[in-house]
């Protein structure tokens, strides 16, 4: 994706839009831009392939998008890179992601017996937490279960024009391993994003949103230590 830097650009926009308009106003024009949520690869660059960059790059300040550039630059020497290479590494970028593009969720799963009653209660939870931490001001929100979820332990999905929050999924693994309590965490968490959303805002895990977690009472991150055979492990949530 190739966007002109002329082009009137919102920090509410894809992340894809947002980086294309971001990187070209430092000079670097990919060919081809797409975004990803990879864990392990942060950014890869080709002249035929153009640049694949995580998406909580396009909430990073100018200086880490600047160090990126450096970065790719193809007469960069190994100090500079090596500069360049602390000062990207040292951003977060998976706390300013957002959740996943609803183009890329798969379609929801057939209900299974007993999930009717499951649902039932989560739906029945979302509307106490919404009382108790923000007004009753959020709208109500069907909740599906989700048995592909295997590092993640919800996610919200948000309309491609709008953002508006249309679902929240959980993971089925998390219920049936964590508990009534951990998946209350889990739903609240979505519900910070839900707010994040329906109120204007960036729906990411920033500043804004660790503020928020604090108040409500949740994890401030992205990832949270749910302890699982005696000892903690590190989980994401979307």
């Amino acid at each position: 994706m190739a966007t002109s830097p002329a082009e009137p650009v919102s920090i509410h926009d894809a992340p894809a839009r947002v980086l294309a308009h971001r990187l070209g106003a430092l000079g670097f024009r990919p060919a081809r831009l797409t975004v990803h949520h990879n864990r392990t690869v942060l950014f890869s660059h080709s002249p035929g392939k153009g640049l694949r960059i995580h998406a909580g790059f396009a909430q990073a300040p100018d200086r880490v998008l600047l160090a990126v550039v450096h970065y790719l630059r193809p007469r960069a020497s190994r100090d500079e890179r090596a500069a360049a290479r602390r000062v990207f590494l040292g951003f977060p970028v998976h706390e300013h992601a957002p959740p996943r593009s609803p183009a890329r969720l798969r379609r929801p799963e057939r209900m299974r017996r007993g999930d009717a009653e499951i649902i039932e209660r989560l739906e029945a939870l979302h509307v106490e937490l919404n009382q108790r931490h923000f007004e009753g001001r959020l709208a109500r929100l069907p909740i599906r279960l989700s048995g592909r979820m295997r590092s993640r332990l919800g996610e919200i999905a948000l309309a491609r024009e709008g953002g508006r929050p249309y679902v929240i999924t959980l993971s089925r693994r998390h219920l049936a391993r964590d508990g009534w309590d951990e998946v209350g965490h889990t739903l609240l968490h979505e519900m910070v994003h839900q707010w994040q959303a329906e109120t204007g805002r960036t729906v990411d895990h920033g500043g804004e949103f660790r503020r928020k977690a604090r108040v409500v009472g949740i994890t401030p991150s992205a990832v949270r230590a749910i302890v699982r055979g005696g000892a903690a492990e590190g989980v994401g949530t979307g």
